[in-house]
């Protein structure tokens, strides 16, 4: 009779060895996505109403207007790749600066009132003051239509397969469908039109017209269009310069220039025609547009093609004619991707706006980012003109670029970690030289804001947010997630150590530094961080008042030096890390305490900074760090720390703008959400389009009561919003402790059930709450670590590879092997 292993934190005893088949619920997730399309039952010509369509690289919005179909086209790979690198002597070394902020008067009210602080600003922001690089728009296609002959009725979006239908009606009253879909292959849309019972249908549409962006530079080199108007070809390229006006030359070009083409491929020859323009004359259309045949069936191709230039050809290549064979063909490969991409994971809620806001979020991460193109910025693959270019785009390292890759562990997506990964790994020469040159210290110094383009040098070293040491270690705490939910050492030896050793390197070093460690200052044997940012809070103060031991440095240089600990044991690198762990254990010995001030009306609480009021109110939400992302407290720690958590929870002021997914996550950690808020707080934010914005939610920070406190809703499509699943997630099941914790922010009386979740130490984790109760729960253990969870019943039963056995205790732990599975069940 086969044994389970014995267990110290519970005991059970053998019933016996039966058959007994461990029964995983069925992923539905395919079934669910199809419950939650997104309509428009009128034409939607904003770029904020329209279908968003995608592979991960190029993506696509699908407008309509009442006049025309329009298809704005954008690429994660597709930057003005122009970028601005002066003043390196003038900016001399952290060293030199440092000394003058210190010699500053701390009597000032501003450091920008001191003439040499305020120049210095202005030089070191000359550089990201340049309107590149930015994500370059694609072009746009439209397909017109008389009015007199059709009318567009709406749109829906099928986020199971990502196949979008606009609705016609012709004036005889039949019912036309425009298919358009993004072949998950290829930078290509595919497109046909259909009746309702999906027979191809006669073309309705009168032209076609294809549009570079109207935002491109004058000085960038023209355009060049190419039509074939006898093989169904518009195609327009455009070419990226490499080089800054003042230094490029547009006739000769540069080697690095890189480039791309956007062609319409019709199934049938297209022709020019003349029409009567508003003076009364005739005119020729234009190039770029051409009328297409109404006698035959109407399917087309748009293509974009994007690399260096001499990749991307001059003249387009022969392309076959579109077929509806070749639609459906391209649309039954396109809807197996998506179906292998649900099948990861699923839930079943009983609250329909939660379940709806899960699968479409988790629709547009898949639109928006793959591995082997550019990691998406703050406003993905999707522009138009200025949309899509606030801030240039790019990656902003205190949160922003960090968060929509949040929702990639738990919802068992970690392939769509790597675009993350791929950057991080793209940022370690410019990282480690600035540590080097600018701090003259060893590892890497990650910048506030990067660009997937050549850099070297940090494009912000400006000593406001680009002096916040947090970033450094947030960088790189996603490389380490990545292996601790699934336990894939050649990914920790290959990928993430050599990045978290050079950031453990430079902040061993900070820390050590005499101005940060047994100086006059400091008056104690502390290691401090100093001197510092907080995110988005103060920037840098006359005499450093709230320049030093911010709780989101402390938090997450904490978890970073843990984490490296760990995986020197796990690579067996400890002997050759002797020094550096010596320094690590020296400094988490005499550790500086995460801040805390006393609120009349909560009581004491956490706050960013040494000596801030209770009363601040937040961009970044700094006070709850050491919850998250710092994962130092939580659920499990002991009762004093549990009550200052949900103090600082309810004193918590935050102005809007970072905070829909990051607040609500750290309300989920520490079981303090409000789901009924939380719903409201994404009903605020949420565009025509289904995706959520950013927008303002208070005054007395930053925003004044003349402020448009929907400023940011018109930037872009918000990337980081994307990862709001992990906020449900995390009302599912936690296991950030190494401790699986079931529905612990979700409550009772609604019914949940979930699928294949991810869970530290590389489980998938299956429950169903129903009822009341949790009526199951289903553990795989993909690589055979560890297995602790917190059972919501005292006694039950457990049965592992079809062994039957009962446990007396409602937290379980015991040794598994890899592929191991278990389903545990309350004892009736």
């Amino acid at each position: 009779m086969k044994r389970l292993a014995y267990s110290v934190v519970f005991s059970f005893v053998l019933i016996q060895a039966i058959f007994c088949p461990v029964v995983y619920c069925q992923n539905g997730a395919v079934q669910q996505a199809k419950k939650h399309s997104i309509s428009i039952n009128k034409p939607a010509p904003d770029f904020f109403e329209g279908a968003l369509l995608g592979n991960g690289g190029m993506g696509v919005v699908v407008t309509t207007r009442p006049d025309a179909v329009v298809l704005y086209f954008g690429h994660n790979n597709v930057w003005d790749i122009r970028i601005a690198e002066k003043h390196r002597l003038e900016i001399g070394t952290f060293d030199s600066v440092f000394n003058m902020v210190k010699a500053l008067p701390n009597t000032l009210q501003n450091l920008s009132d001191n003439k040499w602080y305020n120049e210095y600003n202005r030089l070191t922001s000359d550089n990201y003051s340049k309107p590149y690089p930015r994500p370059f728009p694609c072009g746009s296609v439209i397909l017109g239509f008389d009015r007199r002959n059709v009318q567009l009725l709406g749109h829906t979006l099928y986020i199971s397969n990502g196949l979008c239908i606009v609705k016609l009606l012709t004036a005889d009253k039949k019912v036309l469908y425009l298919k358009l879909f993004t072949d998950m292959q290829q930078d290509r849309l595919q497109i046909a039109l259909t009746d309702a019972k999906g027979k191809p249908c006669p073309n309705i549409f009168n032209r076609i017209k294809l549009m570079p962006d109207p935002s491109t530079p004058h000085d960038f080199p023209a355009c060049k269009a190419e039509e074939d108007l006898k093989s169904g070809t518009l195609s327009f390229r455009q070419v990226l310069p490499a080089l800054e006006p003042d230094a490029y030359d547009k006739q000769k070009g540069n080697t690095k220039d890189k480039a791309f083409r956007l062609s319409f491929k019709a199934n049938t020859s297209l022709d020019k025609i003349s029409r009567i323009n508003w003076s009364g004359n005739t005119e020729q259309m234009p190039e770029l547009e051409a009328a297409l045949s109404a006698k035959e069936n109407f399917f087309a191709t748009i293509s974009l093609q994007e690399g260096l230039w001499f990749n991307v050809p001059e003249r387009t290549t022969n392309q076959a004619w579109p077929s509806f064979a070749q639609f459906n063909k391209a649309l039954a490969a396109s809807t197996a991707t998506w179906d292998a991409y649900w099948a990861k994971s699923s839930v079943k809620l009983g609250d329909t706006f939660l379940e709806q806001l899960w699968y479409r979020n988790l629709y547009f991460f898949n639109c928006a980012a793959k591995d082997g193109v550019n990691c998406p910025g703050l406003f993905a693959n999707w522009s138009y003109s200025n949309i899509g270019t606030a801030w240039h785009g790019d990656y902003h390292m205190n949160y922003n670029t960090q968060q929509p890759f949040w929702v990639t562990f738990s919802s068992n997506h970690l392939e769509k970690n790597l675009p993350y990964v791929n950057l991080i790994e793209r940022l370690m020469p410019v990282s480690r030289n600035w540590a080097k040159t600018y701090y003259n210290l060893p590892g890497a110094y990650f910048p506030h804001s990067a660009y997937p383009v050549e850099m070297t040098m940090n494009p912000y070293p400006v000593p406001d947010w680009g002096w916040e040491i947090s970033e450094t270690p947030w960088v790189v705490q996603g490389l380490w997630w990545h292996y601790l939910y699934s336990g894939d050492e050649a990914f920790l030896r290959d990928r993430a150590y050599q990045p978290l050793k050079a950031a453990v390197e430079f902040l061993t070093a900070y820390m050590k530094r005499p101005d940060a460690h047994g100086s006059e200052r400091w008056r104690d044997n502390k290691y401090h961080i100093f001197p510092t940012v907080p995110p988005e809070l103060y920037g840098l103060r006359p005499g450093f008042q709230y320049n030093y031991d911010c709780v989101m440095d402390l938090s997450l240089t904490k978890f970073v030096f843990n984490a490296f600990i760990k995986a020197t044991k796990v690579l067996q690198t400890s002997n050759s890390e002797q020094a550096l762990l010596k320094d690590i254990a020296n400094i988490l010995a005499n550790y500086p305490d995460y801040p805390t001030a006393k609120s009349a009306k909560y009581g004491q609480i956490f706050v960013s900074v040494p000596g801030e009021n209770d009363k601040v109110v937040y961009n970044v939400p700094n006070a709850l760090a050491a919850a998250f992302p710092g994962e130092d407290y939580g659920l499990h720690s002991e009762t004093v720390i549990k009550q200052r958590l949900k103090n600082t929870y309810l004193n918590q002021q935050n102005e809007g703008g970072n905070d829909l997914v990051f607040t609500n996550l750290q309300a989920a950690r520490i079981g303090m959400l409000d789901l009924e808020q939380f719903k409201r707080h994404v009903q605020y934010c949420l565009l025509p389009n289904g995706t959520a914005t950013d927008m303002v939610t208070q005054t007395f920070g930053r925003y004044s009561d003349n402020a448009d406190f929907k400023y940011m809703s018109r930037m872009g499509i918000w990337f980081e919003n994307f990862a709001l699943p992990a906020v449900i997630n995390e009302c599912l099941m936690q296991s950030y402790n190494g401790t699986i914790s079931l529905f612990p922010n979700w409550p009772l009386v609604k019914d949940a059930e979930f699928t294949d979740l991810r869970a530290a130490g590389a489980f998938l984790v299956s429950a169903k709450l129903q009822h009341g109760s949790v009526k199951r729960v289903n553990i795989l253990s993909e690589k055979g670590s560890y297995l602790s969870v917190l059972l919501p019943w005292k006694k039950g039963y457990i049965f592992k590879n079809n062994i039957k056995a009962r446990f007396i205790n409602s937290k379980v732990s015991l040794k598994t092997t890899a592929g191991d599975k278990f389903v545990f069940y309350p004892m009736k």
